[in-house]
């Protein structure tokens, strides 16, 4: 398969920093560093008939970001984020929102088909309409595809339902350290050390891959016969906002251009430590 589209689909919204106010969302952002690493990212999601939305498609213009985005009638995304003295920051969403309300339009089912590897998340299957959607699309994408559920607990927005469904539907998961203990005790995993749970959830979910990442202690890649660890970078943080998402696509770009794990994985956690350094979740990269 020769295809070279990667897709982020879900939440579009506007990020409301303490410096102001950057265009972000999980989804977008992984698409927009999928395509800074040779794909062509694309994001698939739904912005409201207002200026916020009409602002997100011009800038996802300017930045030669793909999209499939649909116009509803709901207000474009917004989520107010106050940062701890780390950097690391906390989140409130606005609601309702266009993201909540995500279509399944032939040329979204005709993009899925297309696709190489597809980013989803927990935050954006809040609402039953998104939920639905973000589900006929990864089903519809090819099996050979990567697809992968970046799990992104934000607030109350999931349950154990939400959370088997999505790793059921994926082959790749993404998660945190804090995010592995939420789903240890949802889901009754042993006890003790992260790697026995991940192995865990990989057997029980028979995926390809885990990425776990753990803040400043470093981050794994598990696959069924190997295991990457690397250390975190130590870097000045401006902010970690999207470094997540950068991580993800850009370890996904790479694996899809045929590099190893380790390899892979390497690509990804300099990337991240990059994107730490500036503030907002999509910095231009250097030349």
């Amino acid at each position: 398969m020769d295809k070279k589209i990667i897709v982020g689909i879900g939440e579009v919204l506007w990020d409301c920093l303490p410096g102001g106010r950057k265009l972000g969302g999980a989804p977008a952002n992984f698409a927009y560093h999928a395509s800074q690493c040779g794909f062509d990212g694309c994001v698939v999601s739904a912005v409201g008939e207002d200026e916020l939305g009409a602002e997100a498609l011009s800038i996802f213009a300017d930045k030669g970001l793909n999209f499939e985005i649909a116009e509803v009638p709901f207000p474009t995304g917004t989520v107010l984020i106050t940062l701890d003295e780390t950097g690391v920051p906390n989140y409130e969403f606005a609601t309702p929102a266009a993201w909540d309300n995500i279509p399944f339009t032939p040329a979204f089912k005709e993009l899925a088909e297309s696709c190489r590897a597809v980013c989803f998340g927990s935050l954006a299957q809040r609402c039953a309409v998104s939920r639905g959607s973000i589900r006929r699309f990864v089903l519809a994408v090819p099996d050979d595809s990567m697809k992968i559920f970046d799990v992104n607990l934000r607030q109350n927005f999931y349950d154990r339902e939400l959370l088997d469904e999505s790793m059921t539907l994926c082959n790749v998961l993404k998660i945190n350290d804090e995010e592995l203990e939420t789903i240890r005790e949802l889901f009754n995993l042993p006890e003790g050390d992260v790697k026995s749970q991940c192995r865990a959830l990989i057997w029980s979910y028979e995926l390809k891959m885990l990425i776990l990442t753990c803040g400043v202690k470093g981050s794994y890649v598990f696959t069924p016969d190997e295991e990457s660890f690397l250390p975190t970078p130590e870097v000045e943080v401006a902010d970690t906002v999207g470094a997540g998402d950068s991580f993800t696509a850009s370890f996904v770009a790479s694996i899809l251009q045929g590099k190893s794990i380790p390899e892979s994985h390497s690509i990804a956690t300099r990337t991240a430590a990059y994107v730490c350094t500036h503030h907002g979740a999509m910095p231009p990269y250097p030349d």
